[in-house]
């Protein structure tokens, strides 16, 4: 069996001795000496431990008390000097007539031991015996403030616990995870194991979830009010298109500025399972989990079984405290700064130039019209390899073909360099077609659950890594073809689903999650420059997990520029403008047969990590002018885009209005753009946000390259913005707003504010 690794959010210093995933190599619990926990206390004739955890401005309390169940008192927002005891008495429960006769103490897991009322955050069992299980406190490790490791056993059935709790100290994100360990002699089965049952303010009554489609991602979908359960669940073998693995809660009156949010995000690139409960009982709790197949997850004696991690955060400044709080998590503590400590390059991609019909001259030729209108990186896309002239064959033979290469890459490559641009390429080595000399010759290398048929999806079959001689074959290859020639960037897709995952008869999605994992570590361990991009069908594995190895996402296949603005809106949510891919399209879409002009499609890709997937011999020169004006306004301002704190802003229903405010609120941009027509005379104000009230900014229109507005004189001229601009206070154009122009739909306006001394 291959080597597990730990969970890689949290940091290195905080990892436990067992939260590796020892159902592959047999990791045993290595007890630490218990550290006296803070605030003992006499509570009910019982003695009492309390740990507070307080960092980056959240404040999470436990109560700790060894030999009885652990449980969260509070997970939420600092506040300052107030006690985990003194919540505890607060939070006093009675008897209620017609329930039990004393209050139920639910835990970290709520497990059906507890009898406490919902779903059990952990279901095992062995053979159908050993499943009420009730964990109880062994020992508490607190090596800092702002962590702390909590070790429970169940005497009875013979299972252990460990969880793992770490609060961010600079951007106050709760990391937790949960492990699961067999100390009896007989296998133990693990059907569910959530990360944590993390309880929630009851006033959290709005659940935004995240769904959509191939072509139409990070769609916003909310349950207002709810009462009862919301499971979602994907066993899709990926993040999937249609069930991100979180979500966010809110007060009824939460906007994107204002009123108390939480954000709560499972960082794994496989099946999932989120369930949200608020029952009639007053408990309300969020579980988030890995969902896996019937006896996926089998423990021998000693052997142990650790969650991905559980993210979550809280913030009483609306949507937006929260997604910016995933923004610097993921750029402080996630992402691998290696590929961050140059400028985002602009990006060419050769799909919807060619497709599959390669030739090399024309692509040559491509290279140097991207190159002259500001291109930094070249990235060849499907069709390079074996008999790859469709998407029905060619995939796993990881051989450039002589056919449309004879002299291979080299001269492409060569080419792509000399004009000054990086050298990318599309892969995606997970996948095999029936139709490839790799499936004729190990036609035992998918997985496949016996006697059952493939489910056909894209003339592909899954791999199965979980092999080794799968694993090292595309090591072999993927690592050859980047040394050969010299490539900096993979661009990496997924573009099927895994129905039935089975390896040796077992289900295997949790090792094939984690053989990927591997696979990028590895990879990138042998070249340390070499970039990823995690595409799947475009944006269907997008999550913190693979963000531990991959530095970009493909959000969306979908380039037409209307539906940009909500995909990007929808992903910002979780995601920071830096890592999110944002393509001008053609001036066709060739997903919704929608046109566009230049200057709309420019637009739309300038928030996000920008560039361009169209056939640029098509354009026409006045088009590759404002093209290239475009990138270079993309460059002058993508330190801002990248490093800024985002912004979504309220607005018409027919608009989209964003922003990127500098951290220091010296400067900022906002895009504000029209995608249907309005109902009233004219549009209506936009107020910016995140802007300092006190101080001055002067206000310029910066794109499009003329005035946009459909009748004179308008704003535009009244405030020069399209000249030297004018300065207004930051209080007024936050909350009294500025009235855009009257424009065209599909008009979008790019506004540059700078603070003026």
């Amino acid at each position: 069996m291959t080597e597990d690794h730990p969970p890689a959010l949290l940091p290195q210093n905080s990892r436990s001795d067992c939260d590796s995933d020892a159902m592959s190599d047999g990791i045993e619990i290595q007890q630490h000496g218990p550290v006296p926990a803070s605030d003992p206390v006499e509570k009910g004739g019982e003695h009492h431990d309390f740990i507070a955890l307080r960092a980056g401005g959240a404040f999470v309390a436990l109560d700790v008390s060894k030999g009885m169940r652990p449980i969260i008192l509070y997970a939420g927002i600092d506040m300052p000097g107030v006690s985990p005891h003194e919540l505890a008495v607060l939070a006093t429960r009675q008897h209620a007539p017609g329930s039990a006769s004393v209050p139920l103490r639910g835990s970290l897991l709520n497990e059906i031991g507890t009898g406490i009322s919902g779903a059990s955050g952990l279901i095992a069992h062995r053979s159908g015996e050993d499943w009420a299980i009730d964990l109880r406190i062994a020992d508490v490790d607190q090596p800092t403030a702002h962590e702390v490791v909590i070790r429970c056993e169940d005497r009875n059935t013979g299972i252990g616990s460990e969880h793992s709790l770490y609060l961010d100290p600079k951007t106050g994100m709760l990391v937790c995870n949960t492990t699961i360990c067999n100390h009896a002699e007989n296998e133990l089965e693990v059907d569910w194991c959530a990360a944590l049952s993390l309880p929630f303010d009851a006033r959290m009554t709005r659940f935004l979830s995240f769904t959509g489609k191939w072509s139409g991602e990070f769609a916003v979908e909310e349950v207002p009010d709810f009462q009862g359960s919301i499971v979602r669940e994907n066993k899709s073998g990926r993040t999937s298109h249609n069930v991100f693995p979180g979500g966010i809660l809110a007060a009824p009156g939460t906007t994107e500025l204002q009123g108390p949010a939480s954000g709560f995000h499972l960082a794994w690139s496989g099946n999932h399972r989120l369930r949200v409960d608020r029952h009639s009982d007053g408990h309300c709790v969020v579980q988030l989990g890995e969902m896996t197949f019937p006896g996926e997850i089998r423990l021998a004696k000693g052997e142990s079984y650790s969650t991905p991690e559980l993210l979550a955060c809280w913030s009483d400044r609306g949507l937006n405290g929260v997604s910016q709080q995933f923004h610097n998590y993921l750029t402080e503590c996630v992402s691998d700064n290696r590929a961050f400590n140059k400028p985002r390059p602009v990006h060419y991609n050769t799909w919807e130039a060619v497709y599959f019909n390669h030739n090399e001259a024309a692509l040559m030729e491509l290279a140097a019209l991207a190159a002259d209108v500001g291109a930094e990186r070249f990235v060849l896309d499907d069709g390079w390899f074996g008999s790859r002239r469709h998407d029905g064959a060619g995939l796993g033979d990881w051989w450039v073909s002589e056919e449309i290469y004879p002299q291979g890459l080299h001269p492409l490559a060569s080419k792509v360099r000399e004009l000054g641009m990086e050298f990318g390429l599309w892969v995606e080595p997970e996948m095999v077609n029936p139709d490839s000399d790799l499936y004729r010759a190990h036609p035992d290398w998918v997985l496949a659950a016996q006697g059952v048929e493939a489910v056909p999806f894209r003339g592909q079959l899954t791999l199965d890594l979980t092999k080794p001689e799968v694993f090292d074959y595309l090591f072999e290859r993927i690592t050859d073809l980047v040394g050969t020639y010299g490539i900096g960037y993979l661009k990496w897709d997924m573009n099927r689903d895994t129905n039935h995952p089975a390896s040796s008869g077992r289900g295997a999605m949790h090792r094939q999650t984690k053989a990927v994992y591997r696979l990028f570590e590895k990879l990138r361990s042998v070249h340390p420059a070499l970039e990823i991009e995690s595409c799947s069908s475009g944006g269907a594995r997008a999550d913190f997990g693979i963000m531990t190895h991959a530095d970009r996402i493909w959000t969306s296949d979908n380039n037409d520029a209307r539906q940009r603005h909500h995909i990007m809106r929808g992903a910002s949510h979780f995601f920071p403008m830096r890592v999110l891919g944002n393509h001008v399209g053609p001036r066709t879409c060739h997903i919704t047969g929608r046109k566009f002009s230049m200057p709309f499609r420019v637009a739309s890709a300038f928030f996000g990590h920008m560039g361009m997937e169209l056939d640029l011999r098509s354009e026409n020169a006045s088009d590759l002018e404002t093209l290239k004006r475009g990138i270079a306004l993309h460059k002058q301002h993508r330190e801002l885009i990248h490093s800024g704190d985002f912004w979504r802003l309220p607005s018409a229903s027919n608009t989209n209005l964003v922003g990127c405010v500098a951290k220091d609120r010296d400067e900022a941009l906002f895009g504000y753009a029209k995608l249907e027509s309005e109902l009233e005379t004219l549009p209506a104000k936009v107020c910016f946000g995140g802007l300092d009230p006190a101080r001055k900014y002067r206000v310029k229109m910066i794109w499009p390259l003329f005035n946009p507005s459909v009748s004179t004189p308008s704003i535009v001229d009244a405030a020069s913005l399209g000249g030297e601009g004018t300065v207004f206070s930051g209080a007024a154009l936050m909350q009294h707003g500025m009235q855009p122009p009257l424009t065209y739909p599909d008009t979008c306006i790019i506004y540059h504010l700078k603070a003026c001394e």
